[in-house]
């Protein structure tokens, strides 16, 4: 068996044999050979065995700590008997076992399992693992302390950990061997293959991606030069939570059938701990969401308790420390900029710039130099060299209100940006890096924009990694009155009225409007009221909500049958259009759908022939 004899300054000799196919050296603890001297860094080498020599490769972080073979930093090298590598000030020489001290011997092969105890390190990996996350539910740290025992189980060249997050795969942890983050984790992966896994559920073992035909072929794979891939899910109660993918592109058949065994071990015991984790976050997450909620009736500068408003508290506050895109919708007047801003006041970003700009408010011929900046001469009227909005949202949020008017041609430069991470001032030829989070919203159904041609598809889901719906006024008939005494008591201190509330006739007419406008329509005409108000107490005939006003309310026969024409369109979409199917799933009969279909068709035709549809509301 070949041996490593380790001479220290001062003549101390040790001699410890090579006993495991793959292992690290290096003054830390966790080392397979561990060099116990200052001057070796923590993992200074990997050493692979082969017939009768040690393919060694540096895993030092820079060329200082390299080791050195006759005088000259080397990166990789074959080390035959007889070789010597210096690391730091220990003096690393190859040999033989009858060179060996029996005693160095005994003690590594106790400190070390056994190569054919199937499972042994697995076992120790895991049950340190357990003990280090006893009691500790902190996302974070948990996720690194994972990644790193199991990259130190397998013996990985890098390691990610990826979690569902509304369906889609996302890299949370990337890890080297060295215990450091690994920068744009998520280019090093090949899609084909975490694809393959979600799809099968099963773990994949790729011994060499190159000439794997399932994988060969795939983009990932040929561009980034993939050799072994390890790649298993993590699921809980039936639920794929989330991956772990392993990889390495220096030596195929790194991983084999016993690294696999031993990764669905620890991915066993792994998820549980991970689902516990992820559960207890979201229990207090939601429970000091909700202490806010009912302490104060007040998130931040959204006001509301109603079910809808607690859901979306919720999803803002687990999506604020992410630092991912999101896009808002709803109706004109439900508070998206509010929203944004909230997004923003709570993540790691909120000491940096929030800037917003309207895509709809600004000229297109303008809007690229609103957008990206411009220089002096760039067009008429340049006059100086200006900043773009991107730039000035450098370490901050950058909001995009109304998206959907933005024009295709400026579509392509803004997926650029979001993508590259850099902008070109109009006239320029260098380009600004920035570093920003774009939340965007919209009142526009986007799918519809895209399949009209009129927004692209790709930016679509760039902006919209988690999207926020907010619900309409007339949906949150709990949270009016709350809105309404918020909005009296900013107006009255504004403008020094003596209005004292609301008259028990105005709210009900508030409670019973449709508010077509939303919260805006509600803050306006309360400002309003006030500036004209004649009594102590404002009453339905103030705020303008009288008798001929429309109402929220219909008929029970009016609601089912809204509600089964609705019903029937979702399931139809669901379905792609197909009507048999639909009408399967429904459980009526085929002919039901075609008169549906034809009702609505019907009454398409005749708002068109009586002046057109509807005009957006803006």
């Amino acid at each position: 068996m070949i041996s490593i004899r380790m001479t220290f300054p001062g003549g101390e000799e040790r001699t410890i044999p090579v006993i495991r196919a793959l292992t690290t050296a290096g003054s830390a603890a966790d080392n397979g050979i561990v060099i116990d001297h200052p001057s070796v860094p923590a993992c200074a080498v990997q050493l692979e065995k082969q017939a009768d020599s040690l393919r060694m490769t540096a895993l030092a972080s820079s060329r200082r700590e390299l080791p050195r073979m006759g005088g000259k930093a080397v990166q990789e090298a074959v080390l035959k008997i007889g070789d010597t590598l210096l690391l730091g000030e220990v003096r690393l020489t190859v040999c033989m076992p009858e060179t060996s001290a029996r005693a160095d011997s005994g003690e590594e092969k106790a400190r070390a399992p056994a190569a054919d105890a199937p499972g042994g390190d697995a076992m120790e990996t895991l049950l340190k693992f357990s003990e280090a996350m006893l009691g500790n539910y902190q996302i974070g740290p948990l996720l690194r302390l994972m990644m790193d025992q199991v990259i130190e189980l397998t013996h990985a060249d890098r390691g990610f950990l990826l979690l569902m997050e509304n369906g889609v795969p996302v890299v949370k942890v990337a890890r080297n061997p060295r215990r450091e983050n690994i920068p744009d984790g998520s280019v090093l992966l090949s899609e084909s293959v975490v694809r393959k896994v979600l799809e099968t559920r099963q773990p994949q073992l790729i011994h060499d991606a190159l000439s794997d035909p399932d994988f060969s072929q795939s983009a990932s794979v040929m561009s980034r030069g993939f050799l072994s891939v390890l790649c298993t899910p993590l699921v809980e109660k039936g639920e794929v939570i989330g991956l772990i993918y392993l990889g390495n592109d220096r030596f195929a058949h790194r991983f084999g059938e016993r690294a696999l065994e031993l990764l669905k071990i620890w991915a066993a015991q792994g998820s549980l701990i991970l689902s516990n984790a992820l559960l207890m976050n979201e229990l207090e997450t939601d429970n000091e969401t909700l202490r806010e909620v009912m302490d104060t009736q007040h998130f931040g500068g959204l006001i509301g308790t109603s079910a809808a408003m607690r859901n979306i508290y919720r999803k803002i506050a687990r999506v604020a420390s992410a630092n991912v895109s999101v896009l808002v919708v709803g109706e004109t007047g439900t508070g998206k900029e509010l929203v944004a801003r909230e997004i923003h006041r709570r993540s790691p970003r909120a000491k940096g710039p929030f800037v917003t700009i309207n895509c709809g408010a600004i000229p297109e011929n303008l809007l690229e130099s609103e957008l990206f900046g411009h220089l002096r001469g760039a067009f008429t009227g340049a006059v100086a060299t200006r900043r773009g909005k991107f730039q000035a949202a450098d370490g901050g949020t950058l909001f995009l209100d109304e998206i959907g008017e933005m024009p295709l041609n400026l579509q392509v430069k803004i997926l650029r940006a979001l993508q590259e991470r850099v902008v070109t001032k109009v006239g320029d030829s260098r380009a600004d890096p920035i570093d920003i989070r774009v939340v965007a919203a919209t009142n526009r159904v986007l799918k519809d924009e895209i399949r009209a041609g009129r927004f692209r598809e790709d930016l679509y889901y760039r902006l919209n990694v988690v999207e926020l719906e907010l619900p309409p006024l007339r949906e949150r008939g709990e949270d009016i009155p709350l809105l309404a005494n918020a909005f009296l008591g900013r107006a009255i201190e504004e403008m020094g009225a003596k209005v004292k509330g609301f008259s028990s006739g105005a709210l009900t007419a508030m409670r019973r409007y449709a508010w077509p406008g939303n919260v805006r329509e509600l803050e306006n005409r309360i400002k309003k009221a006030v500036v004209l108000a004649e009594r102590s107490m404002l009453c339905d005939a103030d705020l303008e909500l009288d008798a001929g006003l429309p109402r929220e309310i219909m008929t029970l026969a009016q609601a089912k049958e809204d509600f089964q024409h609705r019903y029937i369109d979702k399931v139809l979409e669901l379905n792609n259009g197909n009507r048999t199917q639909t009408a399967r799933d429904l459980d009526v009969d085929p002919r039901t759908i075609y008169r549906h279909l034809e009702a609505k068709r019907e009454l398409q035709e005749g708002g068109d022939a009586g002046g057109g549809s509807r005009n957006k509301t803006s």
